[in-house]
């Protein structure tokens, strides 16, 4: 058996906390679906253009970069749909923080640690944890983590969720252990992907069925309706324009922390470790089935755990890919920065 401690993020951690059928299907058999969610796909993206911009503040540049990212874009409906968002989201940051208020330090530092034994000192044999954040910051005297986050919407419910964020006291924790600095606190900036579609228009068959509904309206049996062509990229951009310039389009939260939170988080992850191995040297994983359908739609292993694995839906429905995607380095990614 192997001696070498086996790689963990927050990713699968947090999915060990949910679910641990779907750790099992991802970190051990190491299977994702053929179809990926758009809506992760499009975050990071933006990671990916927001990265660029805080390391050269060239928006040409980072245009550049939007349209290498989506070469198909003129058939692609996906591809079309996130070069519209990416550039007018991107345009909107420029504006709004052409001056920044930090230093930046460091960009998509990676980490890598030991998890720890509260109790003992000692460290875990079986894992290490990795991982990678968007930026450490410095305003004044103190060091930030800068997290970026996409969101579908923006209100106060939102903001609280950020207290309860496992995610990044796992990387401030490692940060100050890795860096040797001390991190007061999380710089969440907040980006709101816009709602709006390009208007595709009628068709011909769309404008004479509504020409002839108001004809029979009309008393005159006259009408002066014109088809409705498609929204060109111009005019799209004008509207998507329009909405970034409402504030709550793009929102940073400050939040300090609590160094009592990182003597929870040690516990935490090292009962994590523990019921994980228990899991794996008994063969057990067992389904959440509460957590099947969390975001209102269902979990990615869905079919499998229906299926109870059934070799057919492996095949025709997911493909295997090495563990921890987060931490790899993207083709089109600057090499990590420090500065």
């Amino acid at each position: 058996m192997s001696t070498t401690p086996m790689i963990s993020t927050y990713s699968m951690w947090s999915l060990f906390r949910n679910c641990r059928k779907a750790v099992d299907w991802r970190y051990l058999q190491q299977l994702v679906g053929l179809e990926r969610d758009g809506n992760l796909h499009f975050g990071s993206f933006v990671h990916q253009c927001l990265e660029l911009w805080h390391q050269c503040h060239d928006l040409g540049c980072v245009l550049e970069l939007i349209d290498t990212l989506c070469p198909n874009r003129l058939y692609d409906d996906g591809q079309r749909r996130d070069w519209h968002n990416a550039r007018a989201l991107m345009k909107a940051y420029a504006a709004r923080y052409a001056a920044e208020e930090f230093e930046v330090v460091a960009l998509e530092k990676t980490f890598q640690g030991p998890i720890v034994n509260p109790a003992t000192g000692a460290a875990s044999r079986s894992f290490v944890l990795a991982g990678k954040v968007d930026g450490i910051v410095r305003i004044g005297d103190d060091y930030f983590l800068l997290e970026h986050k996409t969101a579908a919407q923006l209100d106060a419910d939102y903001l609280e969720r950020l207290w309860t964020d496992f995610q990044i006291t796992i990387y401030a924790y490692y940060i100050e252990q890795t860096m040797d600095i001390t991190i007061t606190g999380i710089l969440y900036n907040i980006l709101v992907k816009a709602k709006l579609q390009q208007s595709k228009g009628e068709t011909e068959e769309e404008y004479e069925a509504r020409r002839s509904e108001l004809l029979a309206k009309s008393k005159t049996g006259k009408t002066t309706a014109k088809r409705k062509l498609p929204e060109t990229d111009e005019e799209f951009q004008e509207r998507l324009a329009e909405k970034y310039t409402d504030p709550a389009m793009l929102h940073r939260e400050m939040l300090y922390l609590s160094r009592d939170r990182f003597d929870i988080l040690r516990s935490e992850l090292w009962e994590l470790t523990q019921a994980f191995l228990d899991a794996r040297r008994r063969g057990v994983f067992y389904q959440n089935t509460g957590f099947c359908f969390n975001y209102h739609r269902p979990c990615a292993y869905f079919p499998l755990c229906r299926s109870n694995g059934n070799p057919n839906v492996v095949e025709n429905f997911y493909q295997r890919v090495a563990p921890h995607e987060e931490l790899r380095v993207l083709p089109n990614d600057p090499p990590e920065t420090a500065f």
